[in-house]
């Protein structure tokens, strides 16, 4: 099976509107920047994006924001993209405001085929409401689904030809686990090697989990906010 793509416009070719979709990267770190491009051009919409941040203004799922190409975010922090505030509070944009540790199990246990699981994050506030709640050793959990994908869109640092990937430092993030939360996984990497070329012992994501791999072009690499201290 060719696992390869030229890139990202053919790798995205059958995201329809009203998919869901999974996109790695925590802030703008990591974040899959050729295939939001790529989204936005291809001007697919109604779309559910699950993503840690809904990135800034200008970069990131930013820019399927302004397009107004994301009826619902998913998501546990959002407070660098003045857009989105405005949507959510204009009613133009759905949002299920996710604690960050309840998102990242809730990608992880998809991965590993775990329906549901019991949690005390969020007990006792708005994100209770209408979750079935149980006690356990004196001490009440909700109960949160697992999260599953149409689509799982990752960058990784280097990957080869069969989809083996290694990712950089920080940039691993939500990205490991979304790798195996999706229906169909695509990987833009800096590096598009040869099988073989990888020490199998670097490995972050088996080739296993990756359908659609290719080379990504031109990496910004923002920050979201740039602090400096003068002395």
């Amino acid at each position: 099976m060719n696992k390869v793509f030229a890139n990202a416009n053919d790798a995205i070719f059958d995201i329809k509107d009203g998919d869901t979709l999974m996109l790695g990267g925590f802030g703008l770190n990591g974040i899959p920047e050729n295939s939001i491009t790529a989204l936005v051009a291809k001007g697919v919409k109604q779309l559910t994006c699950i993503s840690n941040n809904a990135g800034v203004d200008d970069f990131g799922l930013g820019l399927l924001l302004h397009t107004k190409q994301i009826k619902k975010m998913m998501s546990s922090y959002v407070g660098e993209n003045a857009e989105f505030e405005r949507q959510l509070l204009s009613g133009e944009l759905e949002v299920d405001l996710i604690p960050q540790g309840t998102l990242a199990t809730r990608i992880q246990m998809a991965g590993m085929g775990i329906p549901a699981f019991y949690t005390p994050a969020g007990y006792g506030t708005e994100i209770a409401i209408g979750k079935e709640v149980k006690e356990f050793n004196g001490k009440m959990h909700l109960m949160e689904y697992a999260l599953h994908a149409n689509f799982a869109i990752i960058k990784a640092w280097k990957g080869d030809k069969l989809g083996n990937l290694v990712f950089r430092k920080a940039t691993r993030n939500f990205s490991t686990s979304m790798a195996k939360a999706g229906d169909i996984t695509i990987v833009e990497v800096e590096h598009l090697v040869e099988p073989g070329e990888i020490d199998p012992d670097i490995i972050d994501v088996a080739g296993v989990y990756v359908h659609r791999i290719f080379e990504g072009k031109n990496y910004e690499k923002r920050i979201e906010r740039r602090t400096t201290q003068i002395k």
